[in-house]
C-alpha cells in the first residue's frame, strides 16, 4: 500500500465530500421532491443529533465513497477515509451550529446558523465549511453576533445534541 497515495486521497476525499455536501444542500433548496424533508428541517430549525446526521450523511455518500477502490486499494482507502472524516466533521458542525454556533471557530461566521436564523434560502449552504459558498458566490455575510447570541450561557464544544 502506498502511504503517500492514501494521504493525498484522504485530503482529496475530504475536499470532494465538502463539495458534494454543498451542492446537495443547495439542490434541496431548489428541488421540491428532494427538498421535502429539508423544508421540515427548516421549519423545526434543529438538527437530528450528531449520530443521526452522521448516519444520514454516510448513507447518502456511500455511492461516491467506493469507486476509488477500482483504481487501487491505496486510493480507495484514502478516498473512503477522507469522505468518512468529512461526514463525521460535517455532522458535528451541523449540530454545533444549531446548538452552540459561537463555538464554530474555524469559520468567520457559522454559515449554517446564519442560513437558518436569517431564512437565507439562496445563501450560505455550507455545513462544515464555507469554502464553496465563497467559490460559487452564495456567501452572504451578516452581523450574526447579536446580544441574544452573546448572552447565551457559555457551553463547551461537546455540549450539543449527540443523538
Amino acid at each position: 500500500m502506498n502511504l503517500l497515495t492514501v494521504l493525498i486521497m484522504v485530503v482529496t476525499g475530504f475536499i470532494f465530500a465538502s463539495f458534494v455536501e454543498y451542492w446537495i444542500h443547495r439542490l434541496m433548496h431548489f428541488s421540491h421532491k428532494i427538498g421535502e424533508r429539508h423544508r421540515d428541517h427548516h421549519r423545526r430549525n434543529e438538527g437530528q443529533g450528531v449520530l443521526w446526521e452522521f448516519r444520514d450523511y454516510l448513507k447518502g455518500s456511500l455511492i461516491i465513497l467506493c469507486p476509488m477502490f477500482f483504481i487501487s486499494w491505496s486510493a480507495g482507502i484514502g478516498w473512503f477515509v477522507g469522505g468518512l472524516i468529512y461526514a463525521a466533521f460535517s455532522a458535528y458542525a451541523h449540530q454545533l451550529q444549531h446548538d452552540n454556533p459561537t463555538k464554530c471557530f474555524w469559520m468567520k461566521m457559522p454559515v449554517h446558523y446564519v442560513h437558518h436564523q436569517y431564512n437565507m434560502w439562496h445563501h450560505n449552504f455550507g455545513l462544515g465549511v464555507d469554502w464553496w459558498d465563497h467559490v460559487f458566490g452564495t456567501y452572504q455575510s451578516v452581523e450574526w453576533l447579536t446580544e441574544e447570541v452573546l448572552n447565551q450561557p457559555e457551553r463547551g464544544f461537546i455540549e450539543l445534541r449527540w443523538k
